[in-house]
């Protein structure tokens, strides 16, 4: 199979200029476009993994880049401003593919906005990689309210060793059906320790063969 040209759009917004890169299904019969975390941008494992492996599939996969990483900001902005620049941008991201299904996600912080804005912004359904659902040691400080309350269906992808929020943490539920699929060993950015009895190219497959396998499931139909 020949390689897929990528395409990139610049996106003005109320918080600075954006920019979303597009890796095109051949075929399209859905859009999943996909925001970074705080600490990285869309040159994350998981982000790139899906990227390569989702277009094949029938899926657009569109990377999202905020206008903090745009600008070549190290330090995220607060969650309010990373709302806004998402809000403005998603025109852009439904009018790619007229008359395709949307799908929310995003790593870590962008799962955050994902979940928040999932439900005024019309997503079909939300893909939460790495949700941070405390901050590390701080289980009181739960998130779990921001992910229940994304009104749409959702998957979390998490490590099984994420600082964040390990698997058995998370709350059963959400008002539209919430999956999980655990990562075996991964950590927050799914790296897997060297001593682990699978590796990392077995951590990026369960997350592209997990993700493939919801984004054809009777929800997202």
């Amino acid at each position: 199979m020949g390689r897929v040209t990528t395409e990139t759009r610049t996106v003005d917004t109320p918080a600075g200029d954006a920019r979303i890169t597009w890796h095109p299904a051949p075929r399209p019969r859905l859009v999943l476009a996909l925001g970074h975390g705080a600490g990285g941008g869309i040159e994350a494992r998981d982000l790139r993994a899906l990227a390569a492996a989702l277009p094949p599939l029938g899926v657009t996969v569109a990377l999202v880049e905020q206008p903090w990483r745009v600008a070549g900001k190290k330090v995220a902005p607060a969650p309010a401003t990373l709302d806004t620049g998402w809000r403005a941008l998603w025109p852009a991201l439904a009018e790619r593919e007229p008359g395709l299904g949307l799908v929310a996600g995003g790593r870590s912080a962008g799962a955050r906005v994902a979940c928040r804005t999932a439900r005024e912004l019309g997503a079909r359904a939300v893909l939460a990689l790495s949700f941070p659902l405390h901050p590390p040691g701080r289980p009181e400080k739960s998130r779990a309210a921001e992910l229940l309350g994304s009104g749409v269906p959702t998957l979390v992808v998490q490590g099984g060793n994420d600082p964040f929020g390990k698997p058995a943490e998370f709350p059963a539920g959400g008002e539209s059906g919430h999956g999980l699929l655990e990562v075996p060993y991964g950590d927050h950015s799914f790296a897997v320790p060297k001593r682990a009895p699978t590796g990392q190219d077995e951590a990026l497959e369960t997350i592209t063969a997990g993700v493939a396998a919801w984004l054809e499931g009777p929800a997202l139909l």
